[in-house]
């Protein structure tokens, strides 16, 4: 075993035994059979992902700061400081990428499929705020005219925070059409 490869199986090692440590068996139980809470399992998951993420910047030689939580049922890691447009690519091409790269990480240590979310340098918080006024305008056109409203190709992602957008404004919303070019379809009342 090259040394590269002992330091990893240690970190993992060391990653798994605090895990362990960490979870306890609710009071008055013995332990066994107990299953960490949903928060745990979350925390467990940006972990994972925060150690894979801040060993993949430090093979590209890149500083970046990583912040872990948990939004609501999925873990998030925020990685932020200096210039880190590469890890986003045009429109967020890389960021996609690493996301499912750092899933597949979870997947491999937890063997559960990983929802998790990532962010870098605010890419995706920047986006969400201009895809929800997109999708006010185009709300807003649909009320107007009382014809559906069909929106540029858009990423799982982007389509998501416009479905979200359109359901709280009361009307309703479909994605259409089949990848690379799947877009939403804003619906009349």
């Amino acid at each position: 075993m090259s040394e590269t490869e002992a330091a990893e199986a240690a970190v993992t090692d060391a990653a798994d035994d605090a895990f362990v440590e960490n979870v306890t068996a609710p009071e008055g139980s013995d332990g066994e059979g107990a299953r960490p809470s949903k928060v745990e399992r979350l925390e467990h998951e940006g972990d994972i992902a925060a150690d894979y993420l801040e060993e993949l910047l430090d093979i590209a030689d890149l500083d970046g700061d990583l912040d872990m939580d948990v939004e609501g049922d999925r873990a998030s890691v925020q990685i932020g400081g200096a210039d880190l447009s590469q890890l986003v690519g045009r429109r967020g091409e890389v960021l996609e990428a690493l996301q499912e790269l750092t899933r597949l990480a979870v997947y491999r240590e937890t063997g559960e499929r990983s929802r998790l979310m990532l962010d870098v340098g605010g890419y995706r918080a920047e986006q969400r705020t201009r895809l929800v006024a997109l999708a006010e305008k185009s709300i807003a056109e649909v009320q107007e005219s009382g014809e559906s409203v069909s929106l540029e190709p858009m990423s799982a992602f982007e389509r998501k925070v416009v479905h979200d957008a359109v359901a709280a404004a009361g009307l309703t919303s479909e994605s259409d059409g089949a990848e690379p070019k799947r877009h939403v379809v804003i619906l009349p009342a």
